[in-house]
């Protein structure tokens, strides 16, 4: 395994293709988690935790079922029974944990199951680590080291956005602006500044 390998997979997760501000994954739960740090954080968290989780289980099912069998076509389908089963999981644990950050998640929680961003990813690593329906050499550790690297990418979006929203908060906004047009502003401005980090791709 390449050290500059995990580089680029860690510089391009987090920066270049960050998977809110780049790839344009996820943003349900970007925009409406977003208002304040600590509930965007700990949402963040649930998503690394799924989404590292799925990378790993979505490998071991593609590489060893659906790829031996021929039903590579079903990938899509089993993807998502293994991220509703981890999101089941998390939303359990946060249930019984935090009831009122269960509360201030709300209807998002449960939509981890359909977050394009964690299905995205685990369609992204089979497309990426897999070559003709083989396994590259080390394609288990990018793999799970990806799902890593574009959670941190997300928690870094939702940081980012949930800190000015809270900074707006103390500031005359036009009422017809405020709560999600101006999400969509600053979502919109953020995503147009990590385009800068496009440059190091080329």
């Amino acid at each position: 395994m390449d050290i500059g390998q995990f580089l680029a997979i860690f510089i391009s997760g987090v920066f270049i293709y960050n998977v809110i501000l780049s790839r344009f994954l996820g943003l349900c739960s970007f925009i409406a988690i977003s208002k304040e740090t600590k509930p965007a954080l700990a949402m963040s968290g649930a998503v690394v935790f799924v989404i590292t989780m799925s990378s790993m289980i979505t490998w071991l099912i593609y590489r060893f079922l659906l790829v031996p069998f021929g039903m590579e076509y079903l990938r899509t389908i089993s993807f998502i029974l293994v991220i509703a089963t981890f999101v089941q999981f998390v939303e359990m644990v946060v249930k019984k944990v935090s009831p009122a950050l269960y509360r201030a998640f709300g209807i998002y929680l449960p939509l981890i199951t359909v977050n394009c961003a964690v299905l995205g990813i685990a369609v992204l690593n089979v497309d990426m680590f897999f070559v003709n329906s083989k396994a590259v050499p080390g394609s288990f550790v990018y793999s799970v080291f990806q799902g890593v690297c574009a959670g941190l990418g997300y928690t870094l979006a939702m940081f980012l956005m949930s800190g000015i929203r809270e900074r707006l908060e103390l500031c005359d906004v036009p009422k017809s602006m405020k709560d999600f047009p101006l999400g969509f502003v600053i979502a919109s401005l953020t995503s147009l500044a990590f385009l800068g980090f496009n440059g190091f791709s080329r």
